[in-house]
Protein backbone atom coordinates (compact mmCIF):
# COMPACT_ATOMS: atom_id res chain seq x y z
CA UNK A 1 0.00 0.00 0.00
CA UNK A 2 1.56 3.49 -1.17
CA UNK A 3 -1.02 5.79 0.47
CA UNK A 4 -3.07 5.85 3.32
CA UNK A 5 -5.56 8.96 3.39
CA UNK A 6 -7.29 9.39 6.89
CA UNK A 7 -10.25 11.97 7.11
CA UNK A 8 -11.81 12.82 10.49
CA UNK A 9 -15.39 14.35 10.27
CA UNK A 10 -17.64 15.79 12.70
CA UNK A 11 -20.93 16.93 11.12
CA UNK A 12 -20.11 17.53 8.09
CA UNK A 13 -21.40 15.16 6.15
CA UNK A 14 -22.46 16.64 2.47
CA UNK A 15 -18.96 18.14 2.77
CA UNK A 16 -17.36 14.67 3.76
CA UNK A 17 -19.56 13.16 0.60
CA UNK A 18 -17.71 16.13 -1.78
CA UNK A 19 -13.88 15.29 -0.39
CA UNK A 20 -14.60 11.52 -1.09
CA UNK A 21 -15.87 12.11 -4.73
CA UNK A 22 -12.94 14.15 -5.39
CA UNK A 23 -10.51 11.71 -3.56
CA UNK A 24 -11.95 9.01 -6.13
CA UNK A 25 -12.49 11.00 -8.85
CA UNK A 26 -8.59 11.92 -8.68
CA UNK A 27 -7.10 9.38 -7.14
CA UNK A 28 -3.25 8.37 -7.05
CA UNK A 29 -1.73 6.10 -9.52
CA UNK A 30 0.22 4.05 -6.84
CA UNK A 31 -2.46 1.82 -4.78
CA UNK A 32 -4.07 3.69 -1.86
CA UNK A 33 -6.58 2.87 0.64
CA UNK A 34 -9.47 5.85 2.25
CA UNK A 35 -10.17 5.78 6.22
CA UNK A 36 -12.92 7.87 7.44
CA UNK A 37 -13.11 8.54 11.29
CA UNK A 38 -16.37 9.49 12.68
CA UNK A 39 -16.20 11.49 16.14
CA UNK A 40 -20.00 10.77 17.28
CA UNK A 41 -21.23 13.09 14.18
CA UNK A 42 -25.26 13.30 14.28
CA UNK A 43 -26.03 13.83 10.79
CA UNK A 44 -26.12 10.63 9.34
CA UNK A 45 -22.66 10.78 7.87
CA UNK A 46 -21.86 7.82 9.04
CA UNK A 47 -24.73 6.08 7.15
CA UNK A 48 -23.72 8.19 4.26
CA UNK A 49 -20.37 7.00 3.96
CA UNK A 50 -21.57 3.27 3.82
CA UNK A 51 -23.95 3.77 1.32
CA UNK A 52 -22.33 5.75 -1.19
CA UNK A 53 -18.53 5.13 -0.42
CA UNK A 54 -18.07 1.14 0.05
CA UNK A 55 -14.52 1.60 0.03
CA UNK A 56 -13.70 3.52 2.59
CA UNK A 57 -12.89 2.16 5.77
CA UNK A 58 -15.23 3.39 8.47
CA UNK A 59 -14.22 3.74 12.09
CA UNK A 60 -16.96 5.31 14.63
CA UNK A 61 -16.13 7.01 17.77
CA UNK A 62 -19.61 7.20 20.63
CA UNK A 63 -17.96 10.67 21.36
CA UNK A 64 -15.93 13.32 19.85
CA UNK A 65 -12.40 12.65 20.57
CA UNK A 66 -10.83 15.73 19.10
CA UNK A 67 -8.46 15.61 15.63
CA UNK A 68 -5.26 14.23 16.72
CA UNK A 69 -6.77 11.23 18.55
CA UNK A 70 -9.42 10.55 15.59
CA UNK A 71 -6.70 10.33 13.42
CA UNK A 72 -4.15 8.43 15.21
CA UNK A 73 -7.02 5.40 15.32
CA UNK A 74 -6.76 5.30 11.90
CA UNK A 75 -2.78 6.16 11.34
CA UNK A 76 -1.99 2.91 13.70
CA UNK A 77 -4.23 0.71 11.12
CA UNK A 78 -3.39 2.05 8.18
CA UNK A 79 -1.04 0.31 5.72
CA UNK A 80 0.12 2.98 3.80
CA UNK A 81 3.88 3.74 3.21
CA UNK A 82 2.70 7.50 3.50
CA UNK A 83 -0.28 9.14 5.45
CA UNK A 84 -2.45 11.92 4.30
CA UNK A 85 -4.02 13.71 6.63
CA UNK A 86 -7.11 15.22 4.70
CA UNK A 87 -10.02 17.72 6.07
CA UNK A 88 -13.55 16.41 5.47
CA UNK A 89 -14.14 20.28 3.96
CA UNK A 90 -11.49 19.91 1.21
CA UNK A 91 -12.06 19.01 -2.61
CA UNK A 92 -9.12 17.01 -4.08
CA UNK A 93 -7.34 18.49 -7.37
CA UNK A 94 -6.89 16.63 -10.29
CA UNK A 95 -3.42 15.22 -9.66
CA UNK A 96 -2.92 16.37 -6.14
CA UNK A 97 -2.61 13.40 -4.52
CA UNK A 98 0.06 11.89 -7.20
CA UNK A 99 1.58 15.12 -6.97
CA UNK A 100 2.29 14.84 -2.91
CA UNK A 101 3.47 10.73 -3.47
CA UNK A 102 5.55 11.39 -6.43
CA UNK A 103 7.17 14.17 -3.99
CA UNK A 104 8.09 12.37 -1.22
CA UNK A 105 8.73 9.51 -3.29
CA UNK A 106 11.99 12.27 -4.94
CA UNK A 107 12.87 13.66 -2.17
CA UNK A 108 14.18 11.82 0.81
CA UNK A 109 15.04 13.77 3.01
CA UNK A 110 11.12 15.19 3.49
CA UNK A 111 9.58 13.95 6.04
CA UNK A 112 6.13 15.73 5.63
CA UNK A 113 5.00 17.92 2.59
CA UNK A 114 1.59 19.72 2.19
CA UNK A 115 -0.66 20.82 -0.52
CA UNK A 116 -1.40 24.80 -1.81
CA UNK A 117 -4.45 25.38 -0.19
CA UNK A 118 -7.04 27.55 -2.39
CA UNK A 119 -10.32 29.20 -1.76
CA UNK A 120 -13.62 28.51 -3.11
CA UNK A 121 -12.83 31.60 -5.73
CA UNK A 122 -9.68 29.78 -6.62
CA UNK A 123 -7.63 32.58 -4.76
CA UNK A 124 -4.70 31.61 -2.39
CA UNK A 125 -5.30 30.69 0.96
CA UNK A 126 -2.90 30.40 3.64
CA UNK A 127 -1.01 26.54 3.79
CA UNK A 128 1.81 26.60 6.20
CA UNK A 129 3.76 29.20 8.70
CA UNK A 130 7.23 29.89 10.09
CA UNK A 131 7.92 27.89 13.12
CA UNK A 132 5.87 30.21 16.31
CA UNK A 133 7.58 32.00 19.38
CA UNK A 134 6.61 34.59 21.27
CA UNK A 135 7.58 37.37 18.94
CA UNK A 136 6.14 36.04 16.11
CA UNK A 137 3.06 35.74 18.29
CA UNK A 138 2.92 39.15 19.67
CA UNK A 139 3.34 40.25 15.86
CA UNK A 140 0.72 38.07 14.56
CA UNK A 141 -2.03 38.96 17.63
CA UNK A 142 -1.49 42.76 16.67
CA UNK A 143 -1.63 42.43 12.98
CA UNK A 144 1.78 43.79 12.18
CA UNK A 145 2.02 41.58 9.48
CA UNK A 146 -0.02 44.05 7.42
CA UNK A 147 3.31 46.52 7.72
CA UNK A 148 5.76 43.45 7.20
CA UNK A 149 5.30 39.55 7.06
CA UNK A 150 7.04 37.97 10.04
CA UNK A 151 4.68 36.26 11.87
CA UNK A 152 3.58 34.71 8.10
CA UNK A 153 4.75 33.72 4.92
CA UNK A 154 4.15 36.13 2.13
CA UNK A 155 3.08 33.36 0.09
CA UNK A 156 1.94 35.73 -2.06
CA UNK A 157 4.98 36.40 -4.00
CA UNK A 158 6.32 32.64 -3.86
CA UNK A 159 6.44 30.96 -7.22
CA UNK A 160 3.16 28.40 -8.12
CA UNK A 161 5.41 26.45 -9.59
CA UNK A 162 8.46 25.53 -7.31
CA UNK A 163 8.19 23.88 -3.83
CA UNK A 164 9.55 25.43 -1.04
CA UNK A 165 11.23 24.47 2.66
CA UNK A 166 8.22 25.71 5.76
CA UNK A 167 8.58 24.93 9.39
CA UNK A 168 4.92 24.24 9.51
CA UNK A 169 2.12 22.76 6.85
CA UNK A 170 -1.55 23.50 7.82
CA UNK A 171 -3.62 19.66 8.67
CA UNK A 172 -5.71 20.41 6.10
CA UNK A 173 -3.78 18.53 3.60
CA UNK A 174 -0.67 16.79 5.25
CA UNK A 175 1.25 14.15 4.02
CA UNK A 176 3.65 12.14 5.87
CA UNK A 177 5.85 9.13 5.74
CA UNK A 178 4.72 6.65 8.08
CA UNK A 179 7.60 5.16 9.23
CA UNK A 180 8.42 8.50 10.83
CA UNK A 181 5.15 8.54 12.67
CA UNK A 182 6.22 5.00 14.16
CA UNK A 183 9.91 6.73 14.97
CA UNK A 184 8.61 9.70 16.64
CA UNK A 185 5.30 9.03 17.83
CA UNK A 186 1.73 10.21 16.75
CA UNK A 187 0.24 12.88 16.99
CA UNK A 188 -0.17 14.28 20.55
CA UNK A 189 -3.89 13.41 21.68
CA UNK A 190 -3.22 15.94 24.25
CA UNK A 191 -4.67 18.38 21.84
CA UNK A 192 -7.82 18.39 21.42
CA UNK A 193 -8.11 20.91 18.15
CA UNK A 194 -5.58 23.13 16.74
CA UNK A 195 -1.70 23.16 17.13
CA UNK A 196 -1.45 19.27 16.63
CA UNK A 197 -0.09 19.55 12.89
CA UNK A 198 2.52 22.35 14.40
CA UNK A 199 3.77 20.07 17.41
CA UNK A 200 4.43 17.59 14.89
CA UNK A 201 5.73 19.46 12.29
CA UNK A 202 8.26 20.89 15.62
CA UNK A 203 9.19 17.31 16.29
CA UNK A 204 9.89 16.11 12.81
CA UNK A 205 12.39 19.18 12.13
CA UNK A 206 13.75 18.09 15.66
CA UNK A 207 14.57 14.61 14.72
CA UNK A 208 16.62 15.92 11.24
CA UNK A 209 13.54 16.12 8.54
CA UNK A 210 12.68 18.76 6.48
CA UNK A 211 8.97 19.82 5.39
CA UNK A 212 7.70 21.34 2.31
CA UNK A 213 5.04 22.93 0.70
CA UNK A 214 4.17 21.86 -2.90
CA UNK A 215 1.97 23.91 -4.91
CA UNK A 216 1.75 21.29 -7.63
CA UNK A 217 -0.98 19.47 -5.56
CA UNK A 218 -3.66 21.81 -4.90
CA UNK A 219 -6.63 21.60 -3.15
CA UNK A 220 -9.84 23.52 -2.20
CA UNK A 221 -10.40 24.19 1.41
CA UNK A 222 -13.53 25.31 2.60
CA UNK A 223 -12.93 26.07 6.18
CA UNK A 224 -13.64 26.09 9.70
CA UNK A 225 -17.06 23.92 8.55
CA UNK A 226 -16.80 22.00 12.04
CA UNK A 227 -15.90 24.08 14.36
CA UNK A 228 -17.86 27.08 12.96
CA UNK A 229 -20.80 24.94 14.68
CA UNK A 230 -18.96 25.74 18.31
CA UNK A 231 -17.59 29.21 17.01
CA UNK A 232 -17.04 30.03 20.77
CA UNK A 233 -15.50 26.44 22.36
CA UNK A 234 -12.90 26.61 19.44
CA UNK A 235 -11.75 29.91 19.98
CA UNK A 236 -10.73 29.25 22.74
CA UNK A 237 -9.61 25.73 21.98
CA UNK A 238 -7.06 27.85 19.16
CA UNK A 239 -5.69 29.65 22.13
CA UNK A 240 -5.31 26.80 24.40
CA UNK A 241 -3.60 24.32 21.95
CA UNK A 242 -1.06 27.48 21.23
CA UNK A 243 -0.59 27.86 25.19
CA UNK A 244 0.26 23.97 25.43
CA UNK A 245 2.90 23.93 22.52
CA UNK A 246 4.64 26.72 24.34
CA UNK A 247 4.15 24.86 27.60
CA UNK A 248 5.29 21.37 25.65
CA UNK A 249 8.55 22.79 24.03
CA UNK A 250 10.01 25.96 25.64
CA UNK A 251 8.97 25.63 29.37
CA UNK A 252 7.06 27.10 31.79
CA UNK A 253 8.19 30.75 31.33
CA UNK A 254 7.32 30.59 27.69
CA UNK A 255 3.31 29.74 28.85
CA UNK A 256 3.71 32.31 31.31
CA UNK A 257 5.08 34.72 28.71
CA UNK A 258 2.44 33.72 25.79
CA UNK A 259 -0.87 34.27 28.45
CA UNK A 260 1.06 37.66 28.66
CA UNK A 261 0.71 38.50 25.42
CA UNK A 262 -2.89 36.73 25.08
CA UNK A 263 -3.97 39.16 27.90
CA UNK A 264 -2.37 42.65 26.04
CA UNK A 265 -4.03 41.24 22.39
CA UNK A 266 -6.95 40.73 24.14
CA UNK A 267 -7.79 43.78 26.04
CA UNK A 268 -5.91 45.91 23.26
CA UNK A 269 -9.23 44.57 21.00
CA UNK A 270 -11.57 45.29 23.40
CA UNK A 271 -10.51 48.94 23.85
CA UNK A 272 -11.34 49.11 20.27
CA UNK A 273 -14.61 47.03 20.07
CA UNK A 274 -16.83 50.41 20.38
CA UNK A 275 -15.35 51.50 16.62
CA UNK A 276 -17.45 48.04 15.27
CA UNK A 277 -20.77 50.17 15.41
CA UNK A 278 -19.21 52.89 13.49
CA UNK A 279 -18.61 49.72 10.59
CA UNK A 280 -21.59 48.98 8.10
CA UNK A 281 -23.08 45.19 8.29
CA UNK A 282 -21.51 42.74 8.08
CA UNK A 283 -18.31 43.51 9.39
CA UNK A 284 -19.88 44.94 12.67
CA UNK A 285 -21.57 41.53 13.17
CA UNK A 286 -18.36 39.68 12.58
CA UNK A 287 -16.24 42.05 14.89
CA UNK A 288 -19.03 42.50 18.02
CA UNK A 289 -19.03 38.32 17.46
CA UNK A 290 -15.11 38.43 17.90
CA UNK A 291 -15.21 41.04 21.26
CA UNK A 292 -17.47 38.55 22.65
CA UNK A 293 -15.21 35.54 21.63
CA UNK A 294 -12.05 37.52 23.01
CA UNK A 295 -14.01 38.75 26.14
CA UNK A 296 -15.17 35.15 26.89
CA UNK A 297 -10.57 34.29 26.53
CA UNK A 298 -10.28 37.21 29.09
CA UNK A 299 -12.54 35.48 31.71
CA UNK A 300 -10.93 32.26 30.95
CA UNK A 301 -7.43 33.16 31.02
CA UNK A 302 -6.61 33.00 34.56
CA UNK A 303 -7.48 29.46 34.41
CA UNK A 304 -6.01 27.92 30.98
Amino acid sequence: MKLSIIIVSWNTRDLLAGCLESVFANPPDAPFEVWVVDNASADDSVAMVRRQFPRVRLLENATNVGFAQANNLAVSRCQGEYVLLLNPDTVVQPGALNALVQFMDRHSDAGAAGSMLLNPDGSLQVSCHPAPTLKRELWRLFHLDRMWAYGRYPMHTWPVDMPREVDVIQGASFIVRRQILDEIGLLDGDYFMYSEEVDLCYRLQKAGWRLYWVPQSRVIHFGGQSTRQVAAEMFLQLYLGKLKYFRKHYGRFAGVAYKGILLAATLARLMLTPLAWLQKPPARERNLLLARHYGRLLITLPTM
